[in-house]
């Protein structure tokens, strides 16, 4: 993920709302009580959480792990962290030794890429619930060039300089993009099967498809592609999720930094742009004209979109769905709902951003998937009530002012501007909605709405009800209740599980259980899991906020002291349910300047999957305890191999409890 910072600042309307959170309470704390109405209170007044009932025991039963800092990970007592692949690692057959001062684009392509981010495991054999041998499907999200490449000298001469920055263009095309990797369990370490006939190495000039209703539009055509349906790639692939027929599903995100150039103040296609903050002055131009806009303006068009892959056929060609419409694609979780529809359920990772769903035309038939699935259904857009209630807006053509009078002359061009077609149909913008995943156990969804610093700022939108508060540095978890257990249905209800952050924090508004401690809160949530058991569980990612969150930490602390409250990202079990509702505990806890991402679990909950990724690269440098820049030569940490001249590496890892057992049981 990008920090909140890196969002561009777009003045909205609230289009809705108010102070929703006071003109609810009083009906939802006679009608639930507990923390479902204190924490919606607690938005207006912190202290109210004082009458909440001390909870009783909790579900999770491991000790959580305390907030810190450290340049290793730290995993909960009774749990081993195995690391099972990292980034440099063979993939493919013939792949060489990884050589980190000596990088290659050819060897990058059969290598284990850069920043790995979504996670999903898939049994083998196909169709198995097998816990112990399946197919890991990981994204590769971005590269985080000061630690991943050896420094220039400064006084190189700028042909040389020129020459290095295409040669590492080559690199990082590669290193983006997904892995497909076979896996096995035997004696109760998990590794990594050589020469697998599964392997795959999914880059940023792979082939691909276009499929679904944007597939030939105008928009999508350029000088290399005139049909406007095939593409070289994709890029910075953050969660994702894997479909009830097998297949890998990559959310395309903030693809609009790798992009530079300029279009003339006349073209037809600047309001399209502006709404998807483009361009933002991608390097990789210097290797590649089609991300030049001023000589491939549609090429952008191409990207924001689900990629869908077969991870069964290394051969078979991805395929974009445009159906599923073009943002910055956080995940793409599914579900099969009560009457066999597939309902993929998505967020759109930028500052007053909104929350989708897609339901699809068919029906789901597990002895004969149908591949159109994802290419023919309706899109619909979340608008929030002051009653506790929403609605699914339907983002269909000729409907709602999504017509010729606004731009819009097919499906094809309401989907290539989703965005603007949301903003038209009166969507409710979020802070930051990243994942959004159904509990299959309780039917209930969870939407992870990471930060929003601009909440509330000058011309900006203000707080309203899932969206409290004002400069909004923590983050909340929104929870929805489709009416009637159908997640098809055009309504739902929606409540507020928790408000993130420091609850000591005087002024911050966070809402947890009473009985959270010191160690019980986190921010900025992001990626989520459910386990089998229908437990909850967050992945969170700060930013650059993590140096300064808990509101104790100062760049100017004595050296040697580590500041109160900060701790680095972590992966931690949430209660959803009854008097425990709103406590939480970390499992995991990254390496300094970590993002925690791709949590799965196995079928049998007995294997955690972990992503970390950009080890010592968030703000190392303002860490009191880490004077400078953390750069390749000088990184923060050497985590997971600590070997000198060994930069850090994003890496997958594998927690399982020690004896066996359920995590977190």
């Amino acid at each position: 993920m990008i920090d909140d910072d890196d969002f561009c600042d777009r003045p909205l309307a609230s289009p809705t709302l108010g102070d929703i959170i006071s003109r609810r309470i009083s009906r939802r704390a006679m009608l639930k009580g507990g923390l479902a109405a204190s924490a919606a209170l607690a938005a207006v007044s912190p202290t109210a959480l004082m009458a909440v009932e001390k909870a009783a025991s909790q579900p999770f039963t491991f000790k959580g792990v305390a907030r810190g800092v450290d340049e290793n990970h730290v995993v909960a007592e009774g749990y081993d962290a195995q690391i099972l692949i990292r980034w440099g690692d063979a993939v493919l057959p013939g792949a060489p030794a990884f050589d980190p001062s000596n990088q290659l684009a050819e060897a990058q392509a059969l290598q284990f890429g850069y920043n790995n981010d979504y996670v999903g495991y898939i049994p083998l054999p196909a169709g198995s619930k097998s816990s112990d041998h399946g197919l890991l499907c990981v994204n590769h999200e971005y590269v985080s060039a000061e630690v991943m490449h050896p420094t220039q000298p400064e006084d190189a001469s700028d042909a040389a300089k020129a020459a290095w920055m295409k040669k590492r263009a080559a690199i990082e095309i590669q290193a983006h993009g997904g892995s497909v990797i076979e896996i096995r369990k035997q004696g109760g370490t998990w590794t990594v099967v050589e020469n697998s006939k599964y392997a795959r190495r999914v880059t940023s000039d792979t082939p691909m498809t276009i499929a679904g209703p944007a597939a030939g539009h105008e928009w999508m055509k350029t000088k290399a592609d005139p049909t406007g349906t095939k593409v070289l790639g994709t890029i910075n692939n953050c969660a994702g999720g894997i479909t009830p027929w097998g297949t890998y599903l990559m959310a395309e995100e903030n693809y609009n930094k790798y992009f530079g150039g300029i279009l003339p103040d006349e073209d037809p296609r600047l309001q399209a742009f502006f709404r998807y903050s483009m361009p933002a002055g991608g390097t990789w131009m210097a290797l590649d004209d089609r991300f030049d806009v001023g000589k491939e303006p549609n090429e952008s068009f191409r990207f924001g979109w689900i990629v869908e892959v077969d991870p069964f056929d290394p051969a078979s060609t991805p395929i974009k769905r445009t159906a599923l419409g073009r943002m910055a694609h956080e995940g793409a979780e599914s579900i099969v709902n009560k009457d066999g529809r597939i309902v993929v359920y998505m967020g759109d990772d930028s500052r007053f951003e909104y929350l989708y769903k897609y339901v699809s035309e068919g029906r789901y038939d597990p002895k004969k998937p149908d591949p159109g699935l994802l290419d023919k259904g309706t899109l619909y857009v979340a608008q929030f009530a002051d009653d506790g209630t929403m609605k699914w807006l339907p983002l269909i053509h000729g409907t709602g002012g999504l017509d010729a009078s606004n731009g819009f002359d097919s499906q094809a061009r309401v989907l290539i501007e989703t965005r603007r077609a949301a903003d038209i149909l009166g969507a409710t913008p979020m802070d930051r909605p990243e994942d959004v995943e159904a509990n299959p156990v309780t039917g209930k969804v969870y939407a992870m709405l990471t930060n929003n610093s601009q909440r509330g700022q000058s011309s900006m939108a203000p707080p309203d009800g899932p969206n409290p508060r004002a400069g909004n540095s923590s983050g909340q978890i929104v929870e929805i209740g489709p009416d009637g257990g159908d997640h098809a249905a055009a309504t739902a209800r929606w409540d507020i599980l928790v408000l993130c952050g420091d609850p000591e924090r005087d002024g911050i508004g966070a809402a947890w259980n009473k009985a959270t401690g010191p160690d019980g809160w986190f921010s900025s949530p992001d990626n989520c899991a459910v386990d089998p058991a229908g437990n909850l569980w967050i992945a969170t990612d700060q930013g650059d906020n993590w140096v300064f969150n808990s509101g104790k930490a100062a760049p100017d602390a004595p050296k040697g002291e580590v500041p109160a409250g900060v701790s680095s990202d972590g992966f931690w079990a949430i209660e959803t349910e009854g008097p425990g509702r709103g406590l939480a505990k970390m499992l995991y806890r990254c390496p300094i300047g970590a993002e925690m991402c791709g949590p799965r679990f196995t079928p049998d909950g007995q294997t955690l999957f972990l992503a970390i990724q950009h080890p010592g690269d968030d703000s190392c440098d303002r860490w009191p305890l880490f004077k400078g820049p953390s750069t390749f030569e000088n990184p923060a940490t050497r985590w997971p191999d600590f070997k000198e001249g060994m930069p850090p590496r994003p890496s997958v890892v594998v927690v399982t409890k020690k004896g066996g057992g359920r995590i977190g049981a």
